[in-house]
Parts: structure tokens; sequence; C-alpha cells
């Protein structure tokens, strides 16, 4: 009877140290490239609950039912520092990428939790515009276009939440692992959802806010 023997990454035959009684056992249960197009399949339904929310506020945005438009509330001023803010945490984390590249984890490290205090300004500041129009009797409750509006920002900030709980835990295990190729692999999920959420947010910035201010 012939044996078998392993050619492909990941698998490790009896002498290196794996079970006597087996040829060879696999090391590595998920390949990279199977990660990172799961990854993108999502990326991919998450772009569809956008769209939904977009064609929702295109239908309802200006569905006043006798209250506010978005001229009478937007703050366009404290809508783009948010703005700035999350572009500048995009960048911030390119430079993270970069600085993962060269293997150098304390300098990944820092750009890492500078891009976290940024998300979390933006998130910072997106509850305060909440608070305020809700406390001017501007709810989600007030029409249809406040219904919409809620519905597709906070669902952005939601998404930044997440992105920013992913961030700190991932920092964690960097501290504890460095730079091994599963964290590095991580990194790579969190820039392309990171990029995602910048991409969204330009997006609601322009059709949402500067288009909301119009006649």
């Amino acid at each position: 009877m012939s044996e078998i023997t392993a050619n492909y990454p990941g698998a490790i035959s009896a002498d290196a140290g794996a079970d006597p009684s087996a040829r060879y056992y696999v090391d590595e249960h998920h390949p990279e490239s199977s990660t990172l197009l799961g990854f993108w399949l999502y990326l991919m339904s998450d772009c569809l609950i956008f769209a939904c929310l977009f064609a929702t506020y295109a239908v309802l945005g200006r569905n006043y039912a006798g209250g506010p438009t978005g001229a009478d509330l937007f703050d366009l001023p404290l809508v783009a520092m948010n703005t700035a803010f999350l572009l500048l945490s995009s960048i911030t984390y390119g430079f993270a990428m970069l600085e993962s590249q060269k293997k150098n984890l304390r300098a990944t490290m820092i750009w890492l939790g500078i891009t976290g205090l940024l998300g979390a300004a933006f998130l910072a500041l997106e509850l305060y515009e909440f608070s305020h129009l809700i406390h001017q009797g501007a709810g989600p409750h007030r029409s249809g276009f406040l219904t919409a509006f809620f519905a597709l920002v906070a669902t952005h900030g939601l998404h930044v939440t997440f992105g920013i709980v992913w961030l700190v835990t991932l920092m964690f295990q960097l501290k504890r692992h460095g730079l091994i190729p599963e964290n590095t692999r991580r990194l790579m999920c969190l820039s392309m959802f990171w990029h995602f959420l910048d991409v969204i947010w330009i997006g609601v910035f322009t059709f949402v806010y500067l288009m909301g201010v119009l006649p």
C-alpha cells in the first residue's frame, strides 16, 4: 500500500511532533484566502443593508409632516468636523498597516490607538447631534424624514461602534501575540471594514446632509 504525503502549506509530518499514528496533520484550519473571501461576502451583504437604507431615505427624505426640514436642523460645520474625524481615522489606520508590514509592533499599536480615539470622537459628536435633535422635538417619531434619517445614520454609527470594539480587541491580541500571521490577517479585515465605513459616510454626508440643506 502506498503512503500519502502532504504537499500543501500547513501540513506537518509525524516526525515533526505530530501524533505518531498519523502520517500528517493540518496545522492551518482557516486559510487566508478563505477568510478574506468570507469577509468580502460579509461586506457585500452590508452594502445591501445600506442600499436599502439609502433607498428608504430617498423615498421619505421629503416627508416632513409639517415638521422641521434638514435645512432647519442640520449643523453643517459640526457634521463637517465629524466627517474630518472619520476620514483622518482612515489615514491613521493606513499608517498602522504600513508599520505592521515593517513588523514594527509599537508603532502599529500607536497608530491603532489614534484611530480608535478619532472613531470615538466621531461617535461622541454623532451622539451629541442626536441628543440635540431629540431635545428640539425632532426625534425619529416626528416625521418620515426623521425616521429615515435616524435609521440610516444610527446604523452607520452602530457599525463604527462595532469597529472600535473590534479594534480594541485586536490591540489586546497584538500585545499578547505580536504580529503573527493570524493577527496580520485580522488587521487586513478590519482595514477593509474601516475604509468601507468611510465610503458609506461620504455617501451619507453628501446625500443626507449636503442635499438636505437645499431648498
